[in-house]
């Protein structure tokens, strides 16, 4: 039986096949070739990892993961087509968001439980510790700054500046993305609806989760709303500002590489480091720090921006929304979705890719 805070206790055989594509997973009605699982360390239980690569939490995670240098599957579970809203998905977790960890007979669908699990479970001398013991004298700086940076908007962020490019210089989105997120706004209401009737014994989380999405826009569509809580972020780096200058100053003479609390590296820098890297996706970057106002913020990125696991996860900024549509665009073909929505789905998404290549090499090379 699995159990979690957040999900009933279920029998883990019905885990959602449907969701396994060509990563070495499966679809319905298949049989599975996939290879045993190697010998996992600290536990012969394999970890698994639900999430999506453009959802903020689930990068978090998978850089925790990373950092740590667990051996984790990751099962992608896509939001452009609304697989977290299959009733598959809504059994697992009961209508939370991704991402969702899996250890053995444990299931965690909560972003910050997550982080906690992870830390307390995976420990020894070659594992990564990236919030340091209570009572010591980083603890409280870490945990102040992860709680700070953690309580961002990021989904206002992320919505806002795509319905409102105006607000952005250089974004890596494509201009056809605003038109498109407001025709999947508008109609996910509608499928939620939908899904409800289908699915009557899951009509709670059906429900709360088409709440949230009606508060969502109706926030995040409002401009004067975002350049609000854009500007409560500049207060937020400049804190952050003067907190890595603190360092500086506090190991001035010591041959040592320093981070927002000090010369370790911990989870406070995982939440700083993802937080600039969506920000310079969305187009934020020279607003904030490239252009000069926050140098010790500029350095951070550029030093996070190497380490291996925030290449492995991140990749290169200049392909992360290539990275997001491709593989939608195959796996809906794959699914064999209804006519109209996988054509509308399947042109929209190269048609993108086609802008965004134009785009892109145009700024590189012309």
């Amino acid at each position: 039986m699995a159990s979690s805070n957040n999900v009933t206790p279920t029998n883990c055989s019905w885990w959602p096949i449907s969701a396994m594509d060509e990563d070495g997973k499966i679809t319905d009605g298949e049989e599975s070739e996939e290879p045993a699982a190697e010998p996992k360390p600290f536990s012969k239980d394999r970890l698994v990892l639900y999430h999506w690569t453009q959802s903020f939490s689930s990068q978090k995670v998978r850089l925790v993961i990373n950092e740590k240098g667990l051996i984790c599957e990751e099962r992608d579970v896509s939001l452009p087509l609304q697989e977290h809203k299959e009733p598959w998905f809504m059994r697992l977790n009961l209508g939370e968001e991704v991402p969702v960890f899996i250890h053995g007979d444990t299931i965690v669908s909560d972003y910050n439980q997550i982080i906690e699990y992870l830390e307390t479970n995976f420990v020894g001398e070659t594992v990564a510790q990236l919030i340091p013991d209570a009572g010591s004298p980083l603890h409280e700086r870490v945990q102040q700054y992860r709680q700070l940076l953690d309580g961002l908007p990021m989904d206002a962020y992320t919505h806002g500046c795509i319905l409102h490019p105006e607000l952005t210089t250089d974004s890596m989105i494509p201009k056809y993305a605003t038109a498109e997120i407001r025709r999947h706004l508008a109609n996910a209401a509608s499928e939620l609806m939908k899904l409800d009737h289908e699915e009557p014994q899951l009509t709670e989380p059906y429900l709360s989760k088409q709440k949230k999405l009606m508060a969502k826009i109706l926030d995040h569509d409002n401009v004067n709303y975002l350049k609000k809580i854009l500007g409560e972020l500049a207060m937020v780096l400049d804190q952050v500002e003067a907190e890595l200058e603190k360092r500086k100053l506090e190991y001035q003479g010591q041959k040592c590489e320093l981070w927002l609390c000090g010369p370790e590296f911990t989870l406070a820098d995982i939440c700083l480091g993802a937080l600039l890297h969506r920000l310079k996706f969305l187009g934020l970057s020279k607003k904030y720090w490239e252009d000069g106002s926050r140098s010790n913020l500029q350095s951070f990125f550029v030093r996070v921006q190497k380490r291996y696991a925030f290449r492995k996860v991140l990749g290169d900024i200049h392909t992360t929304l290539l990275s997001a549509v491709l593989p939608n665009a195959f796996r809906m073909v794959k699914k064999k979705p209804p006519s109209f929505f996988g054509a509308s789905f399947l042109m929209g998404s190269l048609g993108g890719m086609g802008y965004f290549a134009y785009w892109f090499l145009k700024k590189k090379y012309m």
